[in-house]
């Protein structure tokens, strides 16, 4: 899945149609700072001419976009918050001002915030300081306990620890695995597809352009394969 930040920009020359049609799953629409609604539906109008899964991430109640052509809403839930606005607090903020949820089309992912220097991790006051029991623990509260029925490594910009993936793959009997953070070439998304259910490009489309994420496709893809032929 292709991550685009409304608050950055792409590549010079290249599109948003270049960006949907470079060979990803789906495409999620979001960012921690500095996305406003204007932002927001702006990316989320250009991608949806696409036949790609679309989905809207949004990080506070503001930034909710309804249109169609959006597949879902992608609703975080910090599991590892120092602040607990972002496990229930934004949430319930949202629910409280707008009527128009489409809650057959909402879901939540359990965050495990991981990289301490992130923007994510500081924004939400996250304990980064886990090993891999302790992110398994949490995935497995995300899961058992609240229900979630997607779990997501988010190192943001930085490549993760593998084991620590693995440990939370491990722990998860049904909810699906997503990986985000330092996937730039093949080798670091074949490496984390090993592990995670779905792997999370993000900051590479802004800063390497739409070649550099299709070599994350065929890493990921090429991973699943070698998978399922096992």
């Amino acid at each position: 899945m292709l991550k685009v930040d409304p608050d950055k920009d792409l590549v010079d020359g290249e599109t948003y149609a270049d960006v949907v049609t470079c060979g990803t799953d789906a495409i999620e629409v979001g960012g921690t700072t500095g996305v406003t609604e204007e932002k927001m539906a702006d990316v989320v109008e250009a991608c949806a001419e696409y036949d790609v899964p679309l989905y809207v991430e949004p990080s506070n109640p503001a930034n909710v976009v309804y249109r169609g052509g959006v597949d879902g809403y992608l609703v975080p839930a910090v599991l590892n918050a120092g602040d607990i606005a972002w496990l229930t607090g934004v949430q319930k903020e949202w629910v409280r001002i707008d009527d128009d949820i489409d809650w057959d089309h909402t879901f939540t992912e359990g965050y495990i915030v991981l990289n301490p220097d992130s923007a994510a991790a500081k924004l939400t006051q996250s304990d980064c300081d886990l090993d891999p029991a302790d992110v398994a623990a949490y995935a497995e509260v995300g899961e058992r306990m609240l229900g979630q029925e997607i779990v997501y490594a988010e190192y943001s910009g930085t490549f993760g620890d593998p084991e620590v993936v693995a440990a939370a793959a491990d722990a998860l009997a049904e909810a699906t695995l997503f990986y985000g953070g330092g996937i730039h070439d093949y080798e670091s998304a074949n490496t984390m597809a090993d592990h995670a259910d779905t792997v999370i490009v993000g900051d590479l489309v802004h800063e390497e352009g739409v070649d550099a994420v299709a070599e994350t496709v065929e890493g990921a893809k090429d991973a699943k394969a070698a998978t399922v032929s096992e």
